[in-house]
């Protein structure tokens, strides 16, 4: 656990308001042991949030990529290969 010091000269302070409903339920996961605070469940999904939009970002870019200099057939029939091959490795 950090202490005071650690989180106001660190970080910076979101003040934000949300519906009564959203809070009693951000205050479930605090009491549940699951955060240990409202601030640490909010951060959380904040960063949650920031990941999956850089995440989508990405894809759409792999996609502008695709689009701007499609595969090959042949380099999907290596990729299909490669993949066949991985799975018989699997021990399972």
């Amino acid at each position: 656990m950090r202490n005071a010091k650690w989180y106001t000269e660190c970080m910076t302070q979101v003040v934000t308001r949300v519906p009564e409903d959203v809070l009693r339920e951000l205050d479930k996961l605090v009491e549940s042991g699951d955060f240990e605070s409202r601030s640490d469940a909010v951060r959380e999904a904040l960063l949650q949030l920031i990941d999956k939009h850089r995440r989508e970002q990405i894809g759409r870019q792999i996609v502008k990529g695709y689009k701007r200099i499609p595969q090959t057939d042949d380099e999907v029939l290596w990729a299909e290969a490669a993949t066949e091959a991985m799975i018989e490795e699997e021990p399972w």
